[in-house]
């Protein structure tokens, strides 16, 4: 009896270890796809641990900011996250998109189309500047972090040709693996963080395609007819990156877009920081800032803004005007879907600035 067991013992083993074997294969298979990117190395690694903002393992926030703040384990916030209602935070129905012919605006006139989360096109003195365009899928797998109803609407065949790609970190829901590589024959220049241009040139983008800036590091990007520069800034947020398992290999940046016309301020991911005063000081002319608002959680409080802090980073930026991203197409968090939108509402009387709230597709002229 005790041999019969010790047998059951060994086989039981050897199942549990095979088993364990082909999780480990499937997991090296499954992260060793393409659409993951590909770490910083070589010159470009070189450069980045030079970088006053990596600590020689990773970028680091400008202050302290852990990922998580709940006392609560990483296992039990995403059990909470997955079977806690979650009533309200996806709409039941098909939300309202405007189908928009882009390529037939006037490029004459500044203008702004927002796709939902944070993905939008902008024309600004003629030149198509393109943000963080998600239209495939926001997450490794298409059956996690779907889109909701209705929202699918645009795709890369409709995007007009795109002088700066502007990426703003490369988290799935900001940096689309098949969309960039649908476009890139239709893309000028890319404009990012440091490290993410790796991921685009071993996607096949030529590395003179590239844009990589450190934070408060410029670039002039091309000179318009009568002289006047495209120039972009990289600035500070407060977030993290990664598209696997290894985090904070590339630098997450909001970005200041100065045109002829008007400087834009380009937000991408970020917590409340003193960095929205400091840019707000450094360009006190931006005519519009582009803030996030959404996928928030007192679990990961630092990391994205929480809605008592909108208003006062609208106050500390002191732009002419906004708008909000990052809602309306995903459910990240477990706020409503509509949440968001009452948070802008707030914001606006609470600094007395205005606010854009344009429908998905709608074009909002900017002079």
């Amino acid at each position: 009896m005790k041999n019969i067991t010790k047998k059951k013992r060994i086989m039981i083993t050897a199942i549990i270890l095979s088993v364990l074997f082909i999780l480990g294969d499937a997991g090296v298979l499954f992260f060793s796809q393409e659409k993951f990117g590909r770490i910083p190395q070589g010159e470009r690694l070189e450069r980045i641990m030079k970088s006053p903002n990596y600590n020689g393992k990773q970028f680091v926030n400008e202050i302290e900011s852990p990922t998580m703040t709940s006392e609560k384990s990483k296992f039990a916030i995403w059990k909470d996250f997955i079977f806690e209602d979650k009533t309200q935070t996806v709409p039941d129905t098909a939300l309202k998109v405007i189908k928009t012919d882009l390529k037939s605006l006037p490029i004459e006139r500044d203008w702004i189309v927002w796709f939902g989360h944070s993905s939008y096109l902008m024309n600004l003195s003629g030149k198509k500047v393109l943000v963080d365009p998600v239209f495939y899928q926001g997450s490794p797998v298409s059956f996690v972090n779907k889109m909701f109803k209705g929202t699918d609407v645009y795709k890369p065949a409709d995007m007009p040709d795109i002088d700066y790609l502007v990426i703003t970190h490369d988290h799935w829901d900001h940096l689309d693996y098949q969309v960039v590589k649908e476009l890139e024959p239709r893309v000028k220049k890319v404009v990012t963080g440091l490290g993410v241009g790796e991921h685009f040139e071993y996607w096949g983008y030529p590395a003179q395609k590239l844009v990589e800036l450190d934070w408060w590091e410029s670039a002039d990007l091309e000179n318009a007819a009568d002289g006047a520069k495209f120039a972009v800034t990289g600035t500070p947020a407060r977030h993290f990156s990664g598209r696997d398992l290894r985090q904070n290999k590339t630098l997450w940046s909001s970005f200041a877009f100065k045109s002829p016309k008007r400087t834009i301020w380009i937000g991408g991911d970020t917590g409340y920081g003193p960095h929205f005063a400091k840019v707000g000081e450094k360009f006190p002319d931006i005519d519009l800032a582009i803030l996030e608002n959404g996928q928030y959680n007192k679990d990961w409080a630092y990391v994205h803004t929480l809605p008592e802090f909108l208003g006062k980073e609208m106050t500390e930026l002191d732009a002419n005007r906004y708008m909000t991203v990052h809602h309306s197409k995903f459910c990240l968090s477990k706020h409503s879907y509509f949440e968001p939108l009452e948070n802008a509402k707030h914001a606006a009387q609470e600094s007395g600035k205005p606010m854009l709230m344009p429908q998905m597709g709608e074009v909002v002229y900017l002079d």
